[in-house]
């Protein structure tokens, strides 16, 4: 099962979590059918968005990731709900690309830098908090970290892994967030960067067995750590069939018209989940009439 973890440190201002999500990788990889490098951009982009989702306290909150590098993967798009649930999409996600090293997908290029991190918030308020930051690496999660230091003055470190098995199904998937909270010290942010060199790549230690609570230990082990919760995550779509319908309304009566009169029929899908919904012509002139 797909979980987040959220930590404290006891004796030092820092909060941490970490995200366990072959699962919902797997189902992206699944429904997009993409090739290793996007399966890699996408899921490192869902894992993200889940945690940050994960963080706000709104509870019909969202959180948006629009990540746009100019690269051959096109934009990719990710969606949490405030408990972590997400869904996302790539534009391309058939590109293939040679590897940077052994076993090392090339996502930076894939992606692009020449672009941006959109973050959007929505914490049902009038309108929702959009930051945009050029990307820094298009690796995804030194652009995470760029984002919090820029956008939300918050000193993050940011490791986001996805393995692709030889089958091209994902192997391992995860990553953690580590935040500084004010009053932390100097002392405090080596420590972490120590941690985070002892503990190496998150794909290495996931693969070796490693939870994600004991990949957070193992990378805050200088810190006495308190578990705060354990929170299940999947991959989840919120289309609907009146979703659909709302989305036909919104195209005003006219080109609802033209729509019957060329084609007779509309089938819509969902970019999240692949779901196909089929409105036949009396339908569509029901809701024509309604306007």
């Amino acid at each position: 099962m797909d979980t987040i973890i959220r930590m404290i440190a006891k004796d030092a201002p820092i909060k941490a979590m970490a995200i366990q999500a072959k699962g919902i990788v797997e189902r992206a990889r699944e429904i997009h059918k993409t090739l290793p490098v996007a399966t890699a951009a996408l899921g490192r982009t869902l894992m993200a968005a889940s945690m940050m989702g994960q963080q706000i306290k709104e509870k019909d909150g969202s959180v948006t990731l629009r990540i746009n590098g100019g690269g051959p993967l096109g934009s990719i798009l990710a969606v949490s709900d405030s408990d972590g649930n997400v869904r996302g999409y790539v534009q391309n996600g058939q590109v293939e690309l040679p590897l940077k090293g052994p076993a090392k997908l090339d996502v930076g290029t894939a992606v692009g830098t020449n672009g941006s991190l959109t973050v959007i918030k929505d914490l049902k308020l009038k309108e929702p908090y959009v930051g945009t930051i050029p990307l820094v690496s298009g690796e995804i999660a030194e652009d995470i970290t760029a984002y919090f230091a820029e956008s939300e003055q918050i000193p993050t470190a940011c490791a986001l892994g996805v393995l692709v098995d030889k089958d091209l199904s994902v192997a391992v998937a995860g990553g953690y967030l580590i935040q500084l909270l004010p009053g932390a010290t100097d002392e405090d942010i080596d420590k972490i960067e120590a941690g985070i060199a002892r503990a190496g790549q998150v794909t290495t230690q996931l693969s070796q067995g490693l939870s994600a609570e004991a990949l957070l230990r193992l990378v805050l082990a200088d810190f006495d750590l308190e578990l705060l919760e354990t929170v299940p995550v999947e991959y989840r779509c919120y289309c609907s069939r009146d979703r659909m319908r709302r989305a036909l309304i919104s195209m005003g009566k006219q080109e609802l018209t033209d729509l019957i009169r060329e084609q007779g029929r509309a089938e819509m899908t969902c970019q999240f989940c692949d779901a196909v919904h089929v409105f036949e012509k009396d339908e569509l002139e029901a809701l024509a009439a309604s306007l």
